[in-house]
């Protein structure tokens, strides 16, 4: 039966449906030799599909987990400047797993990693707004001006972003520690929203996700979701 060519791709575990749609868009993908269009379907059983030269695989099981990534780490598959990456920390698993979103290689704390493309995207969607909450510290003056701010709407990249939910946590010398809960999860945002506050971060650690809280797991520590904690992120991400 023939599927679009993203979901064939994120169904093989290779990469999120996102990010096989930059792939066919790269001209990274072929089918029965041409180079393939955004857009256009397959059938597995009859075309040849290749992914930058080589055949997709076939489904293998689904894998899910939670990581707690460490400062310094980048979340890639394969990192041009040979920096470490988070496959050296899950490289005991024999299926090869991809980040599910973005968290930056100075941010620290909970990273979901799959091979299941679909549950990645509609966890990663702009359009389903999956809760993030981070930890995060601070130096800066004016501290409860900057809060104001925060808790308003502000445009990222030129994005609109829903007023993110935040909390003064401790007051420290020269700034403070916050909680502050998004939505849309873009590139840097909560470094971004807090520099437009005048703030500058100097830690930043994500400790949930939709339901789903690090808890005591440590840095560079990993774990599988249960079964309902799939399910349930899998609804959060319906929403």
């Amino acid at each position: 039966m023939a599927e679009r060519l993203q979901k064939l791709i994120a169904a093989s575990g290779l990469m999120a449906r996102r990010k096989a749609e930059e792939a066919i868009e790269a001209g990274r993908v072929t089918v029965n030799g041409r180079v393939a269009r955004l857009g256009e379907s397959a059938d597995r059983d009859i075309d040849r599909i290749l992914l930058d030269g080589r055949e997709l695989p076939r489904g293998e099981q689904k894998v899910y987990i939670i990581l707690n990534k460490p400062r310094g780490v980048v979340c890639s598959l394969r990192d041009e400047k040979g920096r470490r990456d988070v496959t050296e920390l899950v490289r005991d698993l024999p299926e090869r797993l991809f980040p599910v979103g973005r968290l930056d290689m100075d941010s620290e704390g909970l990273l979901l990693m799959t091979n299941d493309g679909d549950w990645a995207n509609l966890l990663t969607h702009p359009s389903h707004e999956v809760e993030k909450c981070y930890l995060t510290w601070v130096k800066g003056e004016r501290i409860p001006a900057a809060l104001e701010k925060l808790r308003c709407p502000m445009e990222i990249d030129g994005h609109p972003i829903r007023p993110a939910r935040v909390e003064l946590l401790e007051e420290l010398p020269g700034g403070a520690k916050l909680s502050v809960t998004i939505h849309e999860g873009r590139n840097r945002q909560v470094r971004k929203m807090c520099e437009q506050a005048g703030l500058r971060v100097t830690r930043l650690c994500r400790v949930r996700e939709g339901s789903l809280r690090l808890g005591d797991l440590k840095s560079g520590q990993w774990r599988k979701l249960t079964a309902a904690e799939v399910e349930r992120l899998r609804k959060e991400g319906s929403l």
